[in-house]
C-alpha cells in the first residue's frame, strides 16, 4: 500500500502498475503473517484455529443484521449530526449510479476485509486477551490497525486523505465495535469481516457525512460498549482468549 500512496503523488517508479500490484500484499499481509506465525508456533493444528474463526457462522440472526445494518445506522446518525451542527463535508459525492457495482464491491471488500481480520481480531486480539482485558487488548489492536492504515492517510483522492488524524483515531475507536462483535459471538471472524465489509460499502452511498461527526459517533458508541459490557469482556460473554 506505500506502494500506491507513493505513486498517488507521482513518484516514479511507484506509478507503475506493476509497484501497483504490490498493493494486494495490504489486503492479504495480516492473514499471511497470522497465518505463518500460527504455523510457526503450533503447526497444523494452529492454521486450524484460525480456521475455526472463518467457521463460526452459528451466532443467530440478531448478528447477522447487525454486522449487515449496524453500518447503515453509524453512518445516518454521523450524517444527522453533521447537518444538525453544520458541519463541513469536505469529501466529495461519488458520481454516477453506483448500484451495478454494489455487489461486486462488497464481494471484493469482503475477501479483503477477511483477510485483513483473520489477523487483527482472529490472531492479534485473542492472544493480546489472554495477557490484558478486553479493553486494553482492543487499544493495542486499534493502535496497530492505525498504523497498518497508514499509508492510506496519505494517498491522494482517498477519504482518509482529508483528515488523516482524525482517521487514525476513527479507526482505533472502530477497534472496540469489532472486539464487541469478535467476542459477543464467540470468536466469529466471519461476522467481523460482514460487518468490516459494510462498513466501507455504505461508506461509499450514505453521503453528506462530516469525519468529524463520524468520529463523534464512533467514540460515543465504544464509550456506550465499555460502560454496559465492561472493560474485561466487553462483552456478556467471556473474552476470547487464546495462547
Amino acid at each position: 500500500m506505500v506502494s500506491a500512496a507513493l505513486g498517488s503523488h507521482g513518484i516514479a517508479p511507484f506509478d507503475s502498475p506493476y509497484f501497483q500490484f504490490l498493493s494486494i500484499f495490504y489486503a492479504i499481509g495480516p492473514a499471511l503473517a497470522a497465518v505463518i506465525v500460527s504455523r510457526v508456533a503450533h503447526g497444523k493444528k494452529g492454521v486450524q484455529d484460525l480456521d475455526k474463526g472463518l467457521m463460526q457462522w452459528r451466532v443467530g440472526l440478531v448478528w447477522y443484521i447487525l454486522a449487515v445494518l449496524g453500518p447503515v445506522v453509524l453512518f445516518i446518525a454521523a450524517q444527522v449530526i453533521t447537518k444538525l451542527l453544520s458541519l463541513t463535508v469536505t469529501i466529495a459525492a461519488p458520481q454516477g449510479d453506483l448500484s451495478p457495482y454494489a455487489i461486486f464491491g462488497f464481494a471484493i471488500n469482503f475477501l479483503a476485509n477477511t483477510c485483513e481480520e483473520i489477523g487483527w481480531r482472529g490472531f492479534a486480539l485473542p492472544r493480546l486477551q489472554k495477557r490484558y482485558n478486553a479493553l486494553l487488548a482492543t487499544l493495542i489492536v486499534g493502535i496497530l490497525w492505525g498504523l497498518w492504515h497508514l499509508p492510506l492517510l496519505f494517498m491522494v483522492g482517498n477519504p482518509m486523505s482529508e483528515y488523516p488524524f482524525l482517521w487514525f483515531i476513527i479507526i482505533v475507536a472502530d477497534a472496540f465495535i469489532y472486539t464487541w462483535i469478535y467476542n459477543s459471538t464467540k470468536g466469529s471472524i466471519l461476522l467481523v469481516a460482514l460487518f468490516h465489509g459494510a462498513r466501507n460499502i455504505f461508506g461509499a452511498f450514505i453521503t453528506g457525512v462530516s469525519p468529524v461527526a463520524y468520529a463523534l459517533v464512533n467514540y460515543a458508541v465504544a464509550i456506550i460498549l465499555i460502560a454496559v459490557f465492561g472493560r474485561v469482556n466487553l462483552s456478556r460473554r467471556q473474552r476470547v482468549c487464546k495462547e
